[in-house]
C-alpha cells in the first residue's frame, strides 16, 4: 500500500498475547513506523503513557489484570486534552462489543485476525487525524498566548496612563511621584490586612494614585499658595474632590470606577465633618477610608514648600489621635498593626535629598 506514515509517531501496542505483539510489531515496522512500544501487562499502560504520550494506541479488549475498557477509563481520567485515538483489537465481533468500545472512547474497532492492509490504513488515517488535531490545538494555544500578551500589554498601558494622570496632579502641587507610590503601597497594604482579596488590593494599588486628580482644575493662585487659605480659597480648594470624580465619571472599567470613588470620598471624615458630601462612618466607601489614612500620613511625613516633614512617629501618632474623628478606627487599628511594613515602605521610597 502507498502509505506515507509519520515515522516518528509513537504507537502503543497493548496485548497480553506475545504472538499478537510480535505480529503487530512486524506489521508496523515494515510500514515504516519506528519502534512501536509493546506492552504485555496492562497495569503498566498508565505509567508508560505519562512518560511517552503516544500518538496512537492499539488496545486489546480481553486481558488479565485490566481489560481494555478499564485501561481506557484510566486514560480518560487524566483529562488529557490531546488523548490519542484508540483502536480496539478483539476476536469478538458482536455489535454489543463494538458499541461498548466506542462508548468507552475508542475511535475504531478491528477484528482479529487482522487484515494487514485494513489495519494499516486505519492506523494511518487516525494518525493523520491526530496530527491535524495537534496542529489545531497548538495554533489555539499560540493564539491564546498572543491574546493574553496583548491583553497584558493593554492593561499595562492603562496602568501607565493612570499613573501619569495621578502624577500630573501631584506635579501641579509641587509633589514628587514618590508620594503617590508610597500612599498607594500603604493603601494596598492596609486593604490586604483588612481582608481584601489580592485582585482587589491590586486594583486599589493602581486606582489610589488618582485620588487628587481633581487638583488639575484648581487655579495655581490657590493650589500653590504657601500660606494659609482664606475661607473662600479653601472652598475652591475643596472642589478638587468633586472635580476629580467628574474627570473619572465616564470610565466604566473597574479601575476607573474605583478611582472615582476614591477621588470623591478620601476627604470625607469618620465624624461627618469632611467634604464634599459630609458622609459619616461606614457611609464613606471603605476604599476612601483606607486612602484617607494613607494619604494624610504620607502628607504629614513629607516636606512641602509650605511645611517641613513631620517625624514619622509624630505622623503615625496623628492617625491614632484622630481615629474615630477624622479616620475610621478600624483602618487606624490596621495601620498600627502593620507599622513595621508601613515604615519599611516609607524608608524605601524616600524623597531624594537635594545637593
Amino acid at each position: 500500500m502507498s502509505a506515507q506514515p509519520t515515522n516518528h509517531s509513537c504507537i502503543f501496542v497493548i496485548d497480553d498475547e506475545t504472538t499478537n505483539l510480535k505480529l503487530l510489531h512486524k506489521m508496523l515496522v515494515s510500514e515504516g513506523y519506528s519502534s512501536p512500544v509493546l506492552i504485555q501487562d496492562s497495569r503498566l499502560v498508565l505509567e508508560r503513557y505519562k512518560e511517552l504520550r503516544p500518538d496512537l494506541i492499539l488496545l486489546d479488549i480481553n486481558m488479565p489484570h485490566l481489560d481494555g475498557y478499564q485501561v481506557m477509563e484510566q486514560l480518560k481520567a487524566l483529562d488529557d486534552p490531546l488523548l490519542p485515538p484508540i483502536i480496539m483489537l478483539t476476536a469478538q465481533c458482536g455489535q454489543d462489543y463494538l458499541l461498548k468500545a466506542l462508548a468507552a472512547g475508542a475511535r475504531d474497532f478491528v477484528i482479529k485476525p487482522f487484515i494487514r492492509v485494513e489495519l494499516l490504513m486505519r492506523v494511518r488515517n487516525l494518525l493523520d487525524a491526530h496530527l491535524a488535531h495537534r496542529l489545531v490545538h497548538s495554533q489555539k494555544a499560540t493564539l491564546e498566548r498572543m491574546v493574553q500578551h496583548r491583553t497584558d500589554a493593554l492593561y499595562q498601558a492603562r496602568i501607565q496612563v493612570v499613573h501619569c494622570l495621578g502624577r500630573a496632579a501631584e506635579y501641579r502641587d509641587n509633589e514628587t511621584g514618590l508620594h503617590i507610590v508610597r500612599m498607594s503601597l500603604y493603601s494596598a497594604l492596609l486593604a490586604k490586612s483588612m481582608g481584601w482579596t489580592d485582585s482587589e488590593c491590586e486594583l486599589l494599588l493602581h486606582a489610589s494614585p488618582m485620588h487628587d486628580v481633581g487638583k488639575i482644575g484648581i487655579p495655581d493662585s490657590i493650589l500653590l499658595k504657601a500660606g494659609k487659605f482664606e475661607p473662600e480659597e479653601w472652598e475652591v480648594m475643596k472642589t478638587h474632590a468633586a472635580i476629580g470624580a467628574e474627570i473619572l465619571e465616564h470610565g466604566d472599567s473597574e479601575l476607573l470606577c474605583l478611582a472615582r470613588v476614591i477621588a470623591l470620598s478620601h476627604h470625607e471624615k469618620w465624624d461627618g465633618s469632611g467634604y464634599p458630601n459630609g458622609l459619616e462612618g461606614e457611609a464613606i466607601p471603605e476604599a476612601g477610608r483606607i486612602v484617607a489614612v494613607a494619604d494624610v500620613f504620607d502628607a504629614l511625613a513629607s516636606s512641602r514648600p509650605y511645611k517641613k516633614a513631620w517625624p514619622v512617629e509624630d505622623a503615625a501618632a496623628y492617625i491614632g489621635d484622630n481615629a474615630g474623628k477624622h479616620f475610621d478606627p478600624t483602618v487606624a487599628e490596621h495601620f498600627y498593626k502593620n507599622w513595621p511594613a508601613i515604615l519599611a515602605i516609607h524608608n524605601s521610597h524616600m524623597e531624594p535629598q537635594e545637593p
